[in-house]
């Protein structure tokens, strides 16, 4: 008989992170590990030390990333486009004070 197992780390409440996936017990996004590993070229043993997860938790991350790999990268690309946008909103308002002083 065959019995399929399954780990269960990644976790989605409404109220936490926006009901993005992320791993269970933290508020550590999926999308945070993935971004670590793709922009930062964190190794799996880096991530588990930086951010305080076992590497098991890591590596669950990385294989709902790949499960879910469109949702992820949207996820990434509307984080990414937020944080350009807030940058450039910052920057914006620094300029204009810095010549009306």
């Amino acid at each position: 008989m065959e019995t399929v197992e399954s780990i269960n780390l990644i976790t989605r409440k409404p109220g936490v992170r926006g009901g993005r996936p992320c791993i269970i017990g933290t508020g550590l996004k999926v999308s945070d590990i993935v971004m670590a590993e793709l922009y930062h070229h964190q190794t799996p043993d880096q991530m588990a030390v930086s951010y305080g997860v076992t590497l098991a938790q890591v590596y669950a991350a990385l294989a709902y990333y790949h499960l879910n790999k469109d949702e992820i990268d949207t996820d990434i690309r509307n984080h990414i486009k937020k944080s350009r946008e807030l940058r450039d909103k910052h920057v914006g308002s620094r300029q204009a004070s810095l010549l009306s002083g």
